[in-house]
């Protein structure tokens, strides 16, 4: 440790900020609440990284408020982001960095969001084999979770796992920042932990590893679960075990201060073809898959359909790609070339089919049947042409031409190749 470092209260270095430092610049993201840019950050780097640095070693660091955005869910409705500077996003970097290592280990194998090595497929990948095994699911939804966590019980939390001093001043200053308000004050948090921190995620998994994970471990260890941040789902063997641990959830989570929606928390039937009691819910939503019965031809090869329990994109996850093409692929922009187009959509498809095509693909394929109308309505605005038959024929000798100019294009081209090698 350099001269300097030794002198200082606290045990931040200087190589930890520029790590931390890296990984915000890597990530990109938008300004904060003081308006200054990546960009503008890194025209003066090593004055803005040594200003952080001196402020964090020496206890003098205070965060900045952060500014409010508000995006819309897939599923309807909005949520507020709180997006920090530049420089508090560095900062907070430097803490998760330290903390993650140590907390990150001690989470249960049930807890899959955004913790290294852990996914949300394999999440997925866990909820489909515990849906064949069990007939019945508790789909949680924590109202506002985010919003309402206790600051006291998260540090009192943090304090079982580190007595650094650093961590726990400045966790608690992180907890405490202004929110921007829609008329543009400032008001201090008094609870809750915004989405959009750095650190939030880390503390959030830390707050329900406490109050959820190891008490279903405790009470409830024949009930496996899967969770991805605050989006859970339990899986019980019958519907009064269901509707009793629902009950004992509620009562739980009340003593973290955290509160169930009454209506988006629901208990469901995993319904098959060998399962025929009936039950009003009979499909949930986990990470933007809808779980349902689902017609699928029996794996001994006699052409059968029977009825499985299955997940695949949502309803509400189809919109929301739709929304995101229409957003960059106007087909009154005549002037612009499809190349253009397709240099911008093509990473979004990419991310789109490679999350999506998890569970039954051509639903996923199927969505962007979207995009080629819009191809067609750009042709039509394009050349003067008022028949819909021409459009059409002008668009597939597009596709045939240029066969792997959108990402989906290429994708089908190679599952007709596909499907025709079987044949012969």
């Amino acid at each position: 440790m350099m001269d300097e470092e030794k002198t200082k209260s606290f045990p931040v270095s200087k190589r930890m900020v520029y790590d931390s430092y890296l990984k915000v610049m890597s990530k990109n993201g938008c300004a904060g609440i003081d308006g200054q840019s990546i960009e503008m950050f890194e025209a003066e780097m090593s004055k803005n990284l040594y200003k952080l640095y001196n402020r964090m070693a020496s206890g003098s660091y205070f965060p900045p408020p952060v500014r409010t955005v508000i995006t819309s869910k897939k599923q309807g409705g909005f949520r507020p982001l709180g997006i920090p500077t530049v420089g508090d996003r560095i900062a907070q970097g430097v803490m998760k960095d330290y903390l993650e290592p140590a907390i990150d280990k001690l989470f249960h194998n049930s807890s899959f969001g955004y913790r290294p090595g852990r996914s949300a497929h394999d999440a997925l990948a866990q909820c489909h084999a515990n849906c064949v095994r069990h007939s019945w699911v508790i789909d949680v939804d924590i109202k506002g979770f985010f919003d309402n966590l206790s600051h006291e019980k998260l540090l009192e939390l943090l304090k079982a796992h580190t007595q650094q001093k650093w961590v726990l001043l400045y966790v608690a200053r992180w907890l405490k920042a202004g929110v921007e308000q829609e008329d543009g004050s400032i008001e201090e948090r008094i609870k809750g932990t915004p989405q959009g921190g750095v650190i939030s995620p880390l503390l959030s998994n830390l707050y329900l590893h406490h109050g959820f994970d190891e008490w279903m471990d405790k009470e409830h260890a024949g009930n496996p679960f899967e969770r991805y941040a605050d989006d859970i789902v339990i899986h019980c063997n019958s519907k009064e075990e269901a509707e009793t641990l629902l009950t004992a959830l509620r009562q739980r989570m009340s003593e973290y201060s955290l509160t169930l929606h009454p209506e988006k928390t629901k208990v469901v039937y995993c319904k098959n073809y060998q399962r025929t009691e009936k039950h009003e819910e009979i499909s949930f939503t986990f990470l933007s898959y809808t779980f349902r019965p689902r017609g699928v031809l029996d794996k001994f090869g006699r052409k059968k359909q029977i009825l499985m329990f299955n997940g695949a994109i949502s309803n509400a996850a189809k919109v929301s790609i739709r929304k995101g093409l229409q957003k960059v692929f106007n087909p009154r922009w005549s002037e612009r070339s499809l190349e253009s187009f397709a240099n911008v959509l093509n990473p979004k498809i990419r991310g789109w089919i490679g999350y999506y095509s998890r569970y039954y693909r051509n639903m996923v394929l199927n969505v962007f049947h979207y995009l080629d109308r819009l191809v067609v309505k750009w042709i039509g605005n394009k050349y003067k042409l008022t028949s819909v038959r021409k459009c059409v024929a002008r668009f597939k000798s597009f596709r045939n031409e240029q066969s792997d100019l959108f990402y989906h294009w290429r994708l089908w081209n190679n599952t007709r190749l596909d499907n025709r090698s079987r044949m012969k």
